[in-house]
């Protein structure tokens, strides 16, 4: 609260404690969310702008290549369909929108259409622009920071000690190199990633912990859904107290970022997702996600309203 930071030791012993003390951690924590943050709710929605057909097997996701799943396979969305996606985001009163798109990375003249829808979106006004493409080089980010984009987003995804275990075909310093990419162009950095892939209690403060080194201004949180056809799909849930606490522990390790409910949340009992914006939660990806099923706008906001932040 005086403006210090959290060592990683404290952070540890903090986790280990956790579940003899949830009531004191998560009014510290809520504390600590009043203290270095607007009474705001950040929302933003995105679209699923180029689905299927991966490369890459990271274990939980449906689009992976190396996976029989039942995702929807297509490539780059039209104009219209992102701007019909955009216009209905911005009547709605969604600060943020963003594309995101399967495989390792987008390239050639799919990034360049996609620059162009950029532009038009800029020159439209009204929305935060954000991107998630993926793997790319300081050029390709250029063209996305030249066409408006202002924001990258790609997650570490899970602790360091867990990655390998669950993607064998690019590492998380690859990731860290095109975060470190488009930091450098001048990108805001959002970047989080996914709770219950069977990772432990420490790991998921390991987690919070790897976040420091990429400067997130944002930290999308999601819970698994398992899809079938991955090698998650058995995958036990998580209970309403394990989710909780993992947002109280990053609250205090990262007092002034925004953190983004994100995918999975819609199975949380409404009181836990309350909670959930009570103590930390004072983002979200709103509407319909990438390949689970969000909520809706109206019902968004209404749980915002309720949780006494201004949506």
């Amino acid at each position: 609260m005086a403006g210090g930071e959290i060592t990683a030791d404290e952070a540890y012993a903090l986790g280990e404690a956790a579940a003899d003390n949830r009531d004191e951690l998560y009014a510290a924590a809520e504390r600590i969310t009043s203290r270095f943050n607007q009474p705001n709710f950040d929302s933003c929605s995105i679209i699923n702008a180029r689905s299927g057909k991966c490369p890459e097997n990271c274990k939980w996701c449906a689009q992976s290549a190396h996976y029989k799943t039942k995702a929807d396979v297509y490539p780059l969305v039209s104009r219209e369909e992102c701007m019909r996606h955009a216009d209905l985001n911005r009547s709605q009163g969604i600060h943020r929108f963003s594309l995101v798109t399967s495989g390792r990375k987008m390239q050639g003249a799919e990034l360049d259409r996609a620059c162009e829808y950029y532009a038009e979106l800029t020159e439209r006004g009204g929305l935060g622009l954000c991107a998630s493409m993926g793997l790319l080089e300081r050029d390709e980010l250029q063209k996305l920071w030249d066409a408006g984009v202002r924001r990258y987003h790609c997650n570490l995804e899970s602790a360091p000690s867990m990655f390998p275990r669950l993607c064998t075909t690019h590492t998380l310093e690859d990731k860290i190199r095109t975060i470190d990419a488009a930091r450098e162009i001048g990108f805001e950095i959002c970047s989080g990633g996914i709770i219950g892939m069977g990772e432990t209690p420490r790991q998921r403060v390991e987690f919070a912990l790897s976040l420091r080194r990429v400067e997130p201004r944002s930290i999308p949180i999601n819970i698994l859904s398992p899809i079938p056809g991955t090698p998650l799909e058995g995958s036990e849930p998580l209970s309403d107290e394990e989710v909780l606490d993992t947002v109280a522990l990053f609250r205090f390790v990262h007092p002034h970022t925004t953190l983004r409910f994100a995918g999975g949340r819609a199975s949380l009992p409404r009181e836990t997702q309350l909670r959930a914006i009570r103590i930390g939660m004072n983002g979200g990806i709103v509407g319909d996600l990438l390949t689970t099923i969000g909520s809706t706008v109206a019902a968004d906001k209404t749980l915002v309203a309720e949780s006494g932040l201004k949506f």
